[in-house]
């Protein structure tokens, strides 16, 4: 192995992109480009009946999404290929035959229903369960003899008893696990598969992979790939084991949990930011130290450091999110806003497309309008409710503000000045408020109150004079005229 920083994501094309896989992903690539490293992306399917359609696309499609690349992996090749596991069943073969050659590995017979009844007498006699390893001393003509009973054999690896496996983890510090207990586990199954522990290894090491970073939930599966690194005689990386991102109730986060949006793919099609979620889900479980919290993927990478991984769960604060969401929003071009947030309102069916031009530049007024409020894109729905209704909704606290002694006349004034001005712009409309305060006498909150109440229907929202603007003449004069009549 290399002196050089080598790390690896694996994902598994069995579902779309988790949050806590985008977690794992992001740390070993900020630990990579930190490091002057590489980054690999790996594919470990060999599940085959688990994977679904585009799962692989998918994975790949909201990584690059996210802002991480990689130097090697199945869309960009390199040196250690494939990078499908589906494709190195060959490499597999080479190496298992090997471990059988030298007596460190061994065939074995036993039929499901024979090794979950060990299993049930082991826990009956309060040991822990474990394949007992008799198959390791079939002769040859007892293996023909289980063969020839149409037995297909899995091959399981020899554990050594009496053995300690240590490790320093790059978290935890240092983990120790007992042979005793483990068991010989199958390294290939009936059908020919390697499993997850065997073939990791084997990548891991043709990969020249020098750091393991992944979730706490791959501890117990360390030392037995610690087992085959030791029966090849290879160096074994450095691991490091995250710990598990919870809720905000403090249990671990399950997909079944909809109080959280969980999915990749789900915070693009609401209209998140790429780089706002970069940033959120590099703090879920390390900290930059100080009290700053936004920062740049280049930043980030500067100051990545593995030690300042919390050795805590994670808590996923969902307003902590919104709000990190919404300051980069603040900060965006407008026609990024536009492009995240137009396609929410045509889905809501409040616009069609095609647009005209004049519908175009009326609902970037709108977006503009909202822009430092939103928290993502599809929250413009909700925002601009008002601007799509030809009635007004009055809510209680405006209803009390219009039943305020001296709001007709301040209505009654700015339902004359709206119906004198022929250009209807923020501009003219903010001159028509201070006619209305000259004229009447009235200010403050006795004179924009009762003008947004009549309005919006609100006593709180943006821009008075621009959301008057966006309104529209016609429906203004339509509302003012059904409260004063």
């Amino acid at each position: 192995m290399s002196n050089n920083v080598r790390v690896r994501y694996a994902p598994s094309p069995t579902g779309h992109l988790h949050i806590g896989n985008a977690r794992t992903a992001l740390f070993n690539y900020l630990y990579a480009r930190n490091q002057n490293g590489k980054f690999i992306i790996r594919i470990e399917d060999t599940d085959k009946k688990r994977n679904i359609e585009g799962g692989e696309e998918s994975q790949l499609k909201y990584l690059k999404w996210l802002g991480i690349d990689w130097d090697e992996g199945p869309d960009v090749g390199g040196e250690h290929g494939p990078y499908r596991q589906s494709e190195r069943n060959e490499i597999y073969e080479k190496y298992y035959t090997e471990l059988l050659e030298k007596g460190l590995a061994y065939k074995c017979y036993c039929t499901e229903e024979e090794i979950e009844k060990e299993r049930e007498e082991q826990m009956a006699r309060g040991e822990t369960p474990h394949y007992s390893g008799k198959c390791r001393h079939l002769t040859k003509d007892q293996q023909e003899a289980l063969q020839n009973e149409g037995r297909q054999p899995s091959i399981r690896i020899i554990i050594p008893q009496g053995k300690v496996y240590t490790f320093h983890d790059m978290v935890k510090g240092e983990i120790s696990f007992e042979s005793e207990g483990m068991g010989d586990y199958v390294i290939v199954k009936k059908d020919g598969t390697p499993t997850y522990n065997f073939a990791v290894t084997i990548d891991d090491h043709l990969m020249e992979i020098s750091h393991v970073l992944r979730g706490e939930d791959h501890i117990s599966n360390t030392p037995k790939q610690m087992v085959v690194y030791e029966a090849f005689n290879w160096d074994i990386p450095t691991f490091g084991h995250m710990t598990l991102i919870v809720g905000e109730n403090h249990k671990k986060l399950s997909k079944r949990d909809e109080s959280i949006i969980q999915f990749i793919e789900q915070y693009e099609e609401r209209g998140y930011l790429p780089e706002a979620l970069f940033n959120f889900i590099t703090l879920l479980g390390w900290s930059p130290g100080g009290e700053e919290e936004l920062h740049t993927k280049s930043e980030f990478i500067d100051i990545f450091d593995p030690a300042r991984l919390s050795k805590s769960p994670a808590v996923f604060d969902t307003q902590k999110l919104t709000w990190m969401n919404n300051q980069y929003i603040k900060n965006i071009e407008l026609d990024r806003l536009v492009e995240i947030s137009l396609p929410h309102l045509i889905k809501a069916g409040r616009l069609s497309e095609p647009l005209s031009d004049t519908d175009k530049q009326w609902v970037r007024d709108l977006i503009a309008l909202h822009q430092e409020k939103m928290s993502y894109g599809a929250e413009i729905v909700e925002l601009t409710d008002l601007f799509f209704k030809d009635e007004v909704t009055l809510e209680e606290d405006a209803k009390e503000v219009l039943a305020g002694e001296t709001v007709p006349e301040v209505l009654n004034a700015f339902l004359q000045e709206v119906e004198s001005l022929e250009t209807f712009g923020a501009d003219e409309i903010k001159a028509a408020i201070k006619a209305v305060q000259k004229g009447t006498g009235q200010k403050g909150k006795n004179l924009f109150m009762p003008i947004r109440a009549a309005a919006t229907g609100q006593l709180h929202g943006p821009d008075l004079p621009q959301a008057i603007h966006l309104l529209g003449k016609e429906k203004i004069i339509s509302r003012l005229k059904s409260l004063i009549s």
